[in-house]
């Protein structure tokens, strides 16, 4: 009965995590203009969760530049979310011990 509960668990996971799959790009190879860079990928990054929160109120924001130049981008964006989102730095800081006394 557990693992029953377990693998119905697991599959359904499974699905909601295929549903945020992405789609195709339409503009990918398209030529609109300079892409987005490294420079702009850091700075969306950085201002993505206020951009998140305005998405969800205005169609007409995104949160990510779908006419990019690929890992460049990709990399920038990540870097600022990590410097905005605390990066897991926390987890390498020491732990400090508490002295029994």
């Amino acid at each position: 009965m557990k693992a029953m509960v377990i693998v119905v668990t697991l599959a359904f996971l499974l699905v909601i995590l295929a549903g945020c799959a992405p789609g195709p790009n339409e503009l990918a190879g398209a030529n609109t203009g300079k892409a987005a860079g490294f420079w702009l990928g850091l700075w969306q990054g950085v201002i993505a969760p206020v951009t998140f929160v305005v998405s969800l109120f205005n169609k007409n924001v995104q949160m990510y530049e779908v006419h990019n130049n690929g890992n460049w981008y990709n990399l920038g964006f990540l870097l600022g979310m990590s410097a905005v989102l605390g990066g897991g730095t926390r987890g390498a800081w020491p732990r400090r011990s508490r002295r029994q006394t």
